[in-house]
């Protein structure tokens, strides 16, 4: 009997994962745990293995599917056994079109041509009779986010179904179009007035018998991206990457965030000289030559939050809920994008205990291998771009957390003696972003003077 192979959960909060690409194609034969396909959350990658050794008899969803966790995406099992009983009723429509006997490149051009007679007007925002089952969920998603109606667009899929790639091919001889233009539901004429062809609001004629914008259902609750036009020969080489995974997490949250709260930095800095002696201290000790600055600066924080639960807080909208315990998030750079993980409870942690865990972590993320509830639960956030140069800057909060603080370069800095002179003392720059919704000006200054004197009287 056939094997399922199913889209593995990692962790409790993902809900899907995306097939980033296939090690393997129907007919290999392969080996118990041997990898047959790579995807990855919106946090971490990894490798999907082979439940058992067999042949390859079925791949259900091809690169760049975004399917839900358990469901089958390929089987295993002895040549010449039927597993069309495990195919998911979503898979068939969107994987290649061997089973049709067409060529990809032949299906899209009889596509292009049947769209060609379809009349602008189709591409309005409204949406489609979806719920009749003659269309696939990833071709409804994609048409009610470019605006078309589906129901007018010619499926290729089983039985006349309408799949992805028909909404793709019917958007291939429309130009871009300016939100403006799409606020009208008008006919939209394939070339435009705009540079490049776009589709301006002035091309179009609204028709007389067309509904008002405030009556067009809302097909997203985020603002429009801005449609620009280019030109690859006046601008040179171009490079389109889909955003997606890391990237589109980060870009979604950091503009959530901007929106949601009311963000303020305070800049300062604080004394190193404490900092940098223990460093170089601890480069000569066989036992913690492995801590860094950044893990000095991590368990400093970890300490000096205990005593301004403001601070370590999340905000709700409505109520402010302080943590007793500092569950300690980093920001880390990684080839997909920046990731934090969290370290739990940090104010319990030693020095060397939180060093072992940012390491651990840190080592994931990069990995791509970090369990997705790593990444979840900080009260608190650290970002260090010191290492880069940077004097100062304005770290985004990462809500509903209250606060951020990033960690700047150390610089000499001139200060005042007693005796009226000045010497040259290396001072680390600290960036704090807290959400004013929560908490004040005052606290926030205190927590950073309390910052300041941990650092300068730091003993370990």
């Amino acid at each position: 009997m056939a094997t399922e192979v199913l889209m593995p959960r990692q962790g409790q909060s993902v809900e899907s994962c995306i097939i980033i690409g296939w090690s393997v194609k129907e007919g290999d034969t392969v080996a118990e745990g041997q990898a047959l396909c790579e995807v990855e959350t919106d946090k971490a990658t990894f490798e999907v293995p082979a439940p058992s050794a067999g042949t390859v008899l079925g791949i259900f969803y091809p690169a760049d599917s975004d399917v839900e966790v358990l469901k089958v995406i390929a089987a295993i099992g002895e040549p010449g056994e039927d597993v069309s009983t495990l195919r998911p009723q979503d898979a068939g429509a969107e994987i290649s079109n061997t089973e049709q006997g067409t060529s990809n490149v032949e299906v899209k051009r009889e596509v292009a041509e049947k769209t060609s007679s379809v009349p602008c007007s189709t591409f309005n925002i409204q949406h489609s009779g979806s719920a009749t089952g003659f269309s696939s969920p990833r071709a409804r998603r994609l048409a009610d986010k470019k605006g078309v109606n589906i129901a007018v667009i010619p499926g290729t899929g089983p039985e006349g179904r309408v799949i992805e790639r028909d909404v793709k091919a019917a958007l291939a001889g429309q130009a871009p179009v300016s939100p403006a233009a799409l606020a009208k539901f008008a006919a939209l004429p394939k070339v435009g007035s705009g540079i490049g062809g776009r589709v301006l609001a002035a091309d179009i004629q609204v028709p007389s018998a067309a509904p008002a914008p405030a009556a067009a259902p809302v097909v997203s609750a985020a603002p429009a991206a801005p449609s620009v036009s280019y030109s690859e020969e006046t601008m040179g080489a171009l490079k389109e990457t889909v955003v997606k995974g890391v990237r589109k997490v980060v870009a979604g949250r950091m503009l959530s965030s901007m929106q949601t709260t009311a963000q303020l930095t305070m800049h300062t800095s604080a004394d190193a000289r404490a900092v940098l002696a223990s460093r170089a201290a601890f480069k000569k000790s066989e036992d913690k030559a492995g801590i860094t600055i950044n893990d000095l600066v991590l368990y400093a924080v970890a300490q000096t939050l205990v005593d301004f639960p403001e601070l370590n807080a999340y905000w709700l909208g409505d109520k402010l809920v302080q943590f007793e315990n500092v569950h300690l998030g980093f920001a880390v750079d990684t080839p997909r994008g920046q990731m934090v993980p969290v370290i739990r409870f940090a104010n319990k942690l030693s020095l060397e205990g939180i060093s072992v865990e940012a390491k651990r972590l840190g080592s994931a993320c990069i990995k791509g291998t970090v369990d997705p509830d790593a990444l979840k639960g900080g009260t608190f956030t650290v970002t260090n771009l010191g290492a880069a140069g940077i004097e100062m800057f304005t770290p985004v909060l990462n809500a509903p957390e209250v606060g951020i603080l990033g960690i700047c370069n150390v610089q000499p800095k001139p200060v005042m003696k007693k005796d009226g002179g000045v010497e040259f003392i290396p001072h680390m720059g600290l960036s704090l972003t807290f959400n004013h919704c929560a908490t004040d000006g005052a606290p926030a200054g205190r927590f950073l003077a309390a910052i300041r004197e941990t650092f300068a009287t730091l003993k370990f």
